[in-house]
């Protein structure tokens, strides 16, 4: 599992020009899945998205996590994060896990969220998607859930 994080003030994704999902202050989460990704792996990386500390304290320094500012997630299904780039100049998505598989851990990944009372917002699996990000900073970290 990979997840791409940019702290985001005023973030949304659109599909055929209606916009689905939209937060204020928080952060946009690009996710991607691979062969052998499981709960165990996405209540793993839930922990460290929640928790890293990657929001500006009253003395501005990234000090405070998502949970303390109280912040939103705009989640992003992005099969692309497992692009293979090592040969020629068409990357390779043979790593990324498609369909019926994907989409359910991409919905166990959101619900979970959900479930620790986060506002969770997304985009549409599968959609040609157009998403504004506003990234605050900026910030964005990668997190692959074989460093964690």
């Amino acid at each position: 599992m990979r997840v791409i994080l940019q702290r985001s003030r005023k973030s949304s994704v659109s599909v055929d020009d209606k916009v689905v999902g939209k937060i204020d202050s928080g952060l946009v989460v690009l996710v991607g899945f691979t062969f052998n990704d499981n709960e165990e792996i996405i209540d793993k990386m839930i922990n460290k998205v929640i928790n890293l500390r990657i929001f500006n304290d009253e003395n501005g320094v990234m000090n405070k996590s998502l949970l303390d500012v109280n912040g939103e997630i705009l989640s992003i299904s992005q099969f692309t994060l497992y692009a293979d780039t090592r040969k020629g100049r068409r990357p390779s998505y043979v790593n990324a896990l498609g369909g019926e598989e994907a989409t359910k851990l991409y919905d166990i990944f959101n619900d979970k969220l959900r479930s620790l009372g986060l506002h969770v917002e997304t985009g549409i699996f599968g959609a040609d998607m157009q998403v504004s990000i506003h990234n605050d900073g900026p910030t964005t970290i990668a997190i692959d859930s074989e460093n964690l």
